[in-house]
């Protein structure tokens, strides 16, 4: 299902209503609308899903298993509309009266929130126009709707385009999350009838790129060839924006420290050393018994500033009262480092799985040097409070797998007993 054809998020309120209260009836009174009105969305529903959704029973209407599938997934998306519409009357100088579990209609029309999201995305009006087949007007007024319902202003004009507002940033970080949400619901349906499907974006950091990904993601689509995997390179701080809001459903590899409250979580899967890399014929290939000293005034390639495996770098010429050389070339992109290690005498200090390969076929070499303390963890971050998809489930117990099978092979250290904890 794209994002074009979404369910209908007034259709699965009334679902839910009628699934909480057990009879359409009362749910149409919740909602302030016609039990004839409550039943066809229910049905139209249904006919969007192609299952029942209820048994129809004296006692009342009791949700099928897809039903109760259904239900879980609503329950997210209607607690993330929900904590969306507490913020924003929050935010109002002059706060509304809201009443405990109401959802305002703005909120419930599903191509307006994507209009919204995609404007943000493209900041051109035209763009976010043409996406969805509709004029610009037509866009404006779905702008309008959600402005004038939440009491903010979600956008604003600037040389760059049509920019959100800081209001606007969160008001699109639970929209985002929501419809996400949203378009898991007829996977968790093909699931429960042992079909897995859909589509699954990893956040593929360079630590887990080489070997356990494409292990992993070869096991997947063995085991289910309707799966579409998609990979995100960005950096860190990018692919954890994205894993919050949803567009990405997880994060493979080096685990950064905790980070208490930061909704997310940590599992870690194996630990790797680092080492330090160069070309077969370096000069110092060969040499035996090297010490940090003796590379003080080597030509470096070394991640950016803020990168854990920097500091790592940087430690072990603090450790010796050396002040850390400084790069000469400053990159994490793994074809720009095998290249320059190739073709250069620079030296690069990382995992040697990230360039398995190389070292394998002896296009590469590890330097005899002792360094210290230089264990990177590599595993897992998910969302603290997300239901990832059945797909993202199923490529996640590949990846587990893919770590075995390396572990097997190469004697790296695998976490032991559960390595969950907070991100």
């Amino acid at each position: 299902m794209s994002n074009s054809e979404l369910l209908n998020l007034a259709h699965l309120r009334a679902f839910k209503l009628v699934a909480d209260t057990g009879s359409a009836t009362r749910a149409a009174a919740e909602l302030f609308r016609a039990q004839s009105a409550v039943t066809r969305s229910v049905q139209e529903l249904e006919a969007a899903l192609g299952e029942p959704l209820f048994e129809r029973k004296p006692s009342g209407m009791l949700p099928t298993p897809t039903g109760r599938a259904v239900l879980k997934r609503c329950d997210r998306i209607f607690a993330e509309l929900g904590e969306l519409t507490i913020w924003s009357v929050a935010q109002q100088t002059r706060r509304r009266t809201l009443v405990e579990g109401a959802l305002p209609a703005y909120l419930l029309n599903t191509r307006r929130l994507q209009i919204f999201v995609a404007l943000a995305r493209h900041r051109h009006m035209p763009t976010a126009a043409s996406a969805f087949g509709i004029s610009q007007p037509a866009v404006s007024s779905a702008i309008r709707v959600l402005e004038s319902g939440s009491g903010l202003r979600l956008f604003d004009r600037s040389p760059r385009g049509i920019v959100l507002t800081p209001e606007g940033e969160t008001f699109l970080l639970h929209v985002r999350r929501a419809l996400n949400e949203l378009r898991h619901v007829p996977d968790d349906i093909a699931a429960l009838h042992g079909n897995i499907q859909g589509a699954v974006t990893v956040g593929a950091l360079p630590l887990g790129r080489t070997l356990i990904l494409p292990n992993a993601i070869a096991r997947l689509i063995e085991w289910h060839p309707g799966v579409r995997v998609a990979t995100d390179e960005s950096a860190y701080e990018t692919l954890v924006a994205s894993l919050r809001a949803g567009d990405v459903d997880f994060i493979l590899g080096a685990l950064r420290s905790d980070e208490p409250g930061s909704g997310l979580h940590n599992e870690r899967l194996m630990t790797e050393e680092m080492a330090v890399l160069a070309r077969r014929d370096h000069p110092l290939a060969q040499s035996r018994g090297l010490s940090i000293e003796d590379l003080r005034y080597a030509q470096w390639i070394l991640p950016r500033s803020q990168a854990p495996a920097r500091r790592l770098f940087e430690s072990q010429f603090r450790r010796v009262n050396l002040k850390p050389p400084l790069p000469t070339v400053e990159t994490a992109d793994l074809a720009v480092i095998r290249g320059l290690l190739l073709h250069t005498d620079m030296l690069a200090a990382l995992s040697a799985q990230q360039l398995h390969y190389e070292c394998e076929s002896g296009q590469l070499v590890m330097l005899d040097v002792p360094l210290h303390n230089m264990q990177r963890n590599i595993g897992l971050m998910v969302r603290a409070e997300g239901a990832p998809s059945p797909a993202a489930r199923a490529l996640i117990a590949a990846i587990r797998l893919a770590v075995e099978d390396l572990s097997a092979s190469a004697g790296v250290s695998l976490a032991h007993g559960g390595g969950r904890q907070s991100a």
